[in-house]
Parts: structure tokens; sequence; C-alpha cells
């Protein structure tokens, strides 16, 4: 199986905020990266970043990909929309991608969604408690309730998406608002994944419990064996019979 852990990479190369090399040394990207060889042998994880060229997102690459994870903030409008198009297009047809915390804004996620993906949000530091409501499902099995977040941002509702096909994980604030947190959708052949904790200020990803819902999402949105390509749902004239 193949892995792309992309981040836009705007905070770690200016240092803002300024403990985020403290956490991420090498870069958000980087950690979610080890995690992720940690606790999927076998697996080959790579990395990318808005300034490689193409985003790190060139056709030969997602052809190689089995699953993304999209990690962005502050640069969505700076990804292309030749790349954007392109990993839809590798998205119906049957790759993985994983959405993260403020990728819910990003170009694709919204494109692939087809809402403002829009949310409530206050950043105050406060305790997040994150719920697994679906403990059935593969991306939730094993995964305790809550998992505690000791600081982090607080995502609340409304959040403007469609009706997803699975609630996974339900987050809740000092100040009583509540977030889904962990939600999944299909689109053409391909599975994505939307989790919410993780605010660039904050060593989320350096949770166990993190790490390992990361990891249960990219094995569920790992496409089966075969050739890839987005369903044809192309109708033949009819022949009407008078």
């Amino acid at each position: 199986m193949k892995v792309l852990v992309w981040n836009e990479g705007v905070h770690e190369r200016h240092q803002d905020p300024p403990n985020i090399g403290e956490y991420y040394p090498e870069g958000i990207h980087g950690a979610i990266a080890a995690a992720l060889r940690r606790l999927l042998p076998g697996a080959e994880v790579s990395t990318a970043t808005l300034s490689d060229p193409e985003h790190g997102l060139g056709e030969d690459v997602l052809a190689a990909t089995d699953v993304v994870l999209w990690w962005g903030h502050v640069a969505h409008d700076e990804v292309d929309d030749a790349v954007v198009a392109r990993v839809k297009r590798h998205v119906l047809g049957g790759m993985g991608l994983l959405v993260l915390h403020s990728g819910h804004f990003s170009k694709i996620f919204r494109d692939l969604l087809g809402t403002t993906c829009s949310l409530a949000w206050r950043n105050e530091g406060e305790q997040e408690l994150v719920w697994n409501v679906k403990p059935s499902h593969p991306i939730a099995q094993g995964i305790p309730s809550p998992i505690v977040i000791p600081r982090q941002e607080m995502y609340g509702e409304l959040f403007d998406i469609p009706d997803p096909d699975d609630l996974l994980f339900i987050s809740s604030f000092a100040g009583g608002e509540v977030f889904r947190s962990g939600v999944t959708f299909t689109r053409g052949r391909g599975r994505i994944f939307y989790f919410s904790p993780g605010d660039q200020e904050y060593p989320v990803y350096l949770q166990a419990e993190i790490q390992q819902v990361l990891a249960n999402g990219v094995r569920w949105a790992a496409p089966a064996p075969g050739e890839r390509q987005a369903p044809d749902v192309t109708n033949p004239p009819r022949q009407w019979v008078l």
C-alpha cells in the first residue's frame, strides 16, 4: 500500500505559531508519516507539500498512490485548480482520501462534497472530548471513548456538509459546542474520511489514539486491487419503438 501525506507546509516555513517547530520538527506531515510507518508495517509512506512541483501531486504520483492524507489551513486558494481536478479524478476512480482538520475548507473537499463545508470555530485552547459513536466501524474499532485532547481549537456546528455515509466521532468542548468530528463519504469508487482533531498550535498528532484513528482510516480508505477509473455513468441512446 502506498500512502502520501500532503501538507501545505506554510506554518512550518514561517514558524507560525512559534511552537510548531517544537511539536513538529519534521512538519505536521512528517509527524503523521512517521506514525503511519510505525502502525502500518509494509506500507510505503511519503510526503509532499504545496511548494513542491505540481504540489507533489503529479499524475504519476497519484496513479501510484492508494491513499492521500490532506492537511491544509491558510493556503487553500494557492492550490492549483488543475491539481485539484487531478486529485478529484483519482478519488472518483478509487483512491482513498483522508481530509484533516482545516482541510474541511480545501478546494478538493468542497468540490467533492458540493457544499461550503463551513463551520463555527473558536481557538482558546480548550479541552476536546472525541466520542466514539460507531465502534463497530473499521476506523473506530479499538478507539477509546472519549479520546481526551487537553488543548485544541474548537470546531462546532453547524458544519455545512451533506449527510455523511457514517458518523463515527462526535466532539464536545468546554463551551458546550458539539461537532461531527469524524465522518465518511463515498464519491465514485473513492472512500473519504474527514477527521477534525489536529490544529497546528497543539501536539494533537503526537497522541497515540489520534495516530491510531488515522492508521485505521488509511486501511479503510485504501482501494481494492485492480485498475482504477471513475465509474462509467453514460447511458446509451434510447431506441424508441413506436
